[in-house]
């Protein structure tokens, strides 16, 4: 039997992936490794499946985010927050999405793509999402780097080739255990929960404005040219293709009931963990925009965006020593905490898509060799300034990125034939299939203008 065929079963929520004898479960080493109690309190069964969000949660406060956050806050004041709620929102769907498919099917998003689609579609997507991972490292080698300069003055250049290290870093804590590597995840979020939670006290910003501009959209977003890019650059950093493919995944580490059942038990329980975790990168995205607002916008310094013009002036616009430290140290802990979700992604895709195993060092070791090139390349010819636009542009990658993930994901979920009793119901399939429309519909509205000369 073809691995393409479909499996009639008369189960309800039957899998519709025929696996061969070759395919085996996502991420074998850690599948369904993490006990999950049956009985007791609801907090238990709520911290057996806390984990997995808080890594997804990891890529929308990546470097990538803090290019785009600090560039929109210092040019266009609080108008972008609305876009960061937007995308936070798209994000709490999609990944509530993800992590069903996952759970209901078995099998990750690029098993899925793999199994479901012809090859040369399957291989496209493949393609498609190896490039966003490789604009997801880039961002994480320059930030990473930016932030070992500004701590420790090592050279931009220096840093970039120290991040081909973190590779066994990712590697020890996987021999470890995935809690291990989960613990890991959410001690470096609390340092940057915390070091963000005192600027945001120090910048005092006013409440009111701040939620009229999260709230209320300005058209201004939509027909400027130079606030869509950054927007679109926003949208891009938050809903991170390949953590659809990654949470689709790590949800599996869990050893729930492989029933009707029990899995919509996971399911709610996932989607809880996800949706508290992302509020938390909505905090860590809106501080980040916010702060460049308070210190930057209407001043001298209002066309601020490289990371380390910020590190300089933030502490004396501020007014507080310890302000610089605290956003380097933060970015720091967010360039760390990315690499363990790229890591995991690219071999999450590399082996639902390809089936091909390679180590974890091996594996990151080559993306991360991907993107260390350009950014030392760019380095070389441009200097710093030219990696602050790379890091940008990057993120803008990323989102030209996305609707080869979110289009299958949804198209998935929303088929009965595929998840029978699972399947989403219709109200949320149309709301997905509207996010999946509106992200389309910026794209290629940034491309229009990019095209004709206004990008």
């Amino acid at each position: 039997m073809s691995e393409t065929e479909l499996v009639a079963s008369p189960h309800k929520s039957r899998r519709f992936f025929q696996r061969s004898q070759e395919a085996m479960p996502s991420l074998p080493e850690v599948h369904a490794s993490i006990a999950v109690p049956t009985t007791g309190v609801w907090f238990r069964r709520l911290f057996a499946f806390m984990g997995p969000g808080y890594m997804v949660s990891v890529g929308y406060m990546d470097p990538g985010n803090w290019a785009t956050d600090l560039a929109g806050g210092a040019q266009f004041g609080y108008t972008l927050l609305f876009v960061i709620m937007l995308s936070n929102l798209m994000a709490i769907l999609l990944q509530a999405l993800s992590a069903r498919l996952g759970i209901a099917t078995g099998h990750d998003l690029a098993q899925a793509c793999r199994a479901y689609y012809p090859k040369p579609v399957a291989y496209a997507l493949w393609v498609a999402c190896e490039l966003a991972i490789i604009a997801c490292d880039l961002a994480e080698v320059i930030g990473t780097a930016i932030a070992l300069q500004l701590l420790f003055g090592i050279p931009l250049i220096g840093g970039v080739l120290l991040t081909a290290l973190d590779a066994f870093l990712v590697l020890l804590l996987m021999n470890k255990g995935f809690r291990y590597l989960e613990a890991f995840v959410i001690a470096l979020l609390i340092i940057i929960f915390g070091c963000f939670a005192v600027q945001i006290f120090v910048a005092a910003p006013a409440p009111g404005t701040i939620l009229h501009s999260m709230f209320m959209p300005s058209s201004e977003i939509v027909t400027n040219p130079a606030m869509l890019y950054v927007a679109i650059g926003i949208i891009g950093a938050t809903v991170m293709p390949h953590n659809l493919y990654l949470h689709s995944s790590i949800v599996q580490t869990r050893a729930y009931e492989r029933t009707d059942k029990g899995k919509r038990d996971a399911i709610k329980w996932a989607t809880v963990d996800s949706t508290i975790a992302l509020m938390l990168a909505l905090f860590v995205n809106a501080s980040i925009l916010i702060v460049a607002a308070v210190a930057f916008h209407g001043t001298p310094h209002q066309d601020v965006a490289e990371i380390g013009d910020a590190y300089q002036l933030l502490s004396p616009l501020l007014g507080l020593g310890i302000a610089s430290t605290l956003f380097a140290v933060a970015l720091l802990a967010s360039g760390l905490n990315s690499t363990v979700t790229a890591t995991l992604a690219g071999q999450i895709v590399m082996e639902g898509f390809l089936r091909l195993r390679l180590p974890h060092w091996a594996r990151r070791l080559l993306t991360r060799g991907l993107a260390i090139i350009p950014v030392v390349f760019v380095t070389i010819l441009y200097g710093e300034k030219g990696t602050a636009e790379l890091l940008v542009f990057s993120q803008v990658i990323l989102s030209m990125q996305l609707p080869f993930a979110v289009v299958p994901l949804v198209s998935f979920v929303s088929d009965r034939k595929k998840m029978g009793s699972l399947a989403i119901p219709r109200a949320v399939s149309v709301l997905a299939w509207f996010v999946a429309g509106l992200i389309l519909m910026l794209n290629f509205k940034l491309l229009y203008d990019t095209i004709v000369g206004f990008g």
